[in-house]
Parts: C-alpha cells; structure tokens; sequence
C-alpha cells in the first residue's frame, strides 16, 4: 500500500481554512494535538472541520486522558462520528507536552492502558467500571452513532513499554522520528519546513520557520533534566534566560509560544544552524529520501507538521514534496 500523507494543525483560528485548504490540495487526514491551555478546545476545533469538509479524515493526536473523564471522551468522540461518520482516527497519549505546560508529570503507561480500554468498551455500548462506579452510554436512538461504534483508537508510543502496550491494546501507532515493527498503521510524525533553491538553515525564512521546532527539543530536554540543556547547541545562554524566571512559574514560561512561534522570550536564543539534523527540513531531494527510509523501516503513513509562521506555505510545499493530487 502507497503511503498516506497527513498534515498536523494545531487548533486555532485560522486551522478551519488550512484544513479546507488541506482537503483540496488532496491530504489524506488532518490531525490536531488537544493542547487546551495553547488554543481552540479539541472538539469544538474538529468539529468545526468536520462539517465544513467532505472527505478528508480528521482526528485529535494526541488526546490527554486527565483533560476529560472516560464517557466524557467518548461522547466526544461519537459526536464526531456522528457528523463525520467513517473520518475519524483517535490518538492517546501521556500528555508529556499538555501536561508538562502545566507542572505535571506525563501519565503513567498503566493509566493509559486503562483509560484507552474504558472508552473504547464505551464506544462498543458496554458498562464499564470508572472510578468505582459502573459507566456506559445511555444515548437514546439517534442522539448518537448506534454501538458499537468502532472509530480506530491508536497510541503515540516512543519507548518499548508503550508500544508493547500498543501493540496489545491500539488499533495503531503515530511514532515520532523511529517506526515501530508490525504496526498498522503507523503513523510517523514528522516537523520542518521544505527548503527553496538557494536556502539554507540560516536563512531568514527558514530560520523563521524552524526556530519554534527546534526549540522543542530545548523545552522537552529542560523537563527531563535542566543541565542536559547545556549540551544543546547555544544551551547555557537559553538555560540562563530560563532560570531568571520565578522557579513556581518558570515551566509557564518555557512553554508559551510550543511549537508555534518564539514568543516566551528565550527560544529567540536556539540555534536553527542544526535544522536539516534537528528538524524535518531540507531540500525537496533529502526529504524524499528521509521519507523512502521512513517506509522501509515499517511506517505506513507521514504526518507534516510546521510552526506557526507560514502554515499555508508549508501546506503547498509538503503537497508538491510527495506529488499530492486532488481526491
């Protein structure tokens, strides 16, 4: 099977344009991380896409289970079977980014694999036990899809326990960088930017656009261990911006501005010089061939995701990369 492409929208107020833009350029889904406290609410977003899109496969990556209680998610979930029926994917995951941004720990692996079996025996029509109480959906006929409703729900798993637990329990993988073997599908999550003739990593443009990608590897690597920072490519100067802020405070501000821009006042200090090892980007050339080693190591499918700089641009671009056509 041919590999599918996807592109990776954060919710905003501009994402319902960028994924009717999507539609027509011919991508095959549209996925959006739930990151309540940096945009749009998960569900309003993808519903808002749903309905004024026709083919094009929608779904959250990834979900946090401590944002929402298990029938809470599943009712969301139905909901957007229901407008949308047979487009949906679903993705969970520990919320290591949504729960970080907010001084907490991402998820064990245990919680996860409970809370991924609770919504989907909900969404099968099943009770289930949640908190010490019996749970299920009690919509009546027609308020929501007729069980078992069977929307595909994948796992983002990184290290061998979650994709064990993937492979057990998930009805796929999305992976960041490194496929995992004998999953289908499997996602391959991927963030740059596609160079022009002539550009390179320093380039005004290009640096624009993978400063805020680049400096994710500067905010994860601060949550795991501060000092390792300083091993990062213009590090301690970002470390000691970093640590003039409130300690109480100080994981507020490394991680405004995630992903998308350069806003929290130090990510300015990354340095983009190490962007085609760091990032997605490269000539249209080298990016191809990342993309054939990608396959060949089991992924079934790409997800392009950008910062906020140019979304449209790197919709096109990504498009024309991998020769998309309209469906």
């Amino acid at each position: 099977m041919p590999l599918t492409y996807a592109f990776r929208l954060p919710p905003g107020p501009q994402a319902l344009d960028h994924a009717i833009l999507a539609e027509k350029l011919g991508y095959d889904r549209i996925w959006s991380p739930e990151i309540p406290a940096f945009g749009h609410d998960i569900w309003v977003h993808l519903a808002r896409i749903a309905e004024r899109t026709e083919r094009i496969g929608i779904g959250p990556a990834v979900l946090t289970p401590s944002f929402r209680h298990p029938v809470a998610q599943a009712s969301a979930i139905a909901t957007l079977e229901h407008i949308a029926p047979g487009r949906p994917m679903v993705t969970f995951g520990t919320g290591f980014t949504g729960r970080v941004a907010m001084g907490q720990k991402p998820l064990s692996w245990d919680a996860m694999r409970r809370y991924l079996l609770q919504v989907r025996a909900l969404l099968y029509g099943e009770p289930v036990e949640i908190d010490g109480g019996m749970a299920q959906l009690l919509a009546s006929p027609g308020l929501l899809p007729d069980r078992p409703i069977k929307t595909p729900l994948l796992l983002a798993a990184q290290g061998p326990k979650g994709r064990a637990i993937a492979k057990e329990i998930a009805d796929g993988l999305v992976a960041l960088g490194t496929p995992g073997q004998g999953f289908n599908p499997c996602f391959v999550s991927v963030n740059g930017t596609v160079l022009d003739p002539g550009e390179t990593a320093t380039s005004p443009r290009v640096r624009a656009a993978v400063a805020p990608l680049i400096a994710i590897s500067y905010h994860n690597t601060f949550a795991r261990d501060p000092e390792a920072v300083k091993q990062l490519p213009n590090g301690q100067a970002w470390l000691d911006s970093v640590m003039q802020v409130p300690e109480a405070v100080r994981h507020l501000a490394v991680n405004r501005g995630h992903n998308w821009d350069i806003s929290n006042g130090h990510d300015a200090l990354v340095d983009t010089s190490a962007a085609e090892r760091m990032t997605f980007t490269g000539t249209p050339e080298a990016l191809r061939a990342r993309i054939a080693k990608l396959e060949a190591a089991g992924a079934t499918g790409i997800i392009f995701g950008t910062s906020g700089t140019d979304v449209e641009r790197e919709l096109h671009a990504f498009a024309r990369l991998v020769d998309l056509r309209p469906k």
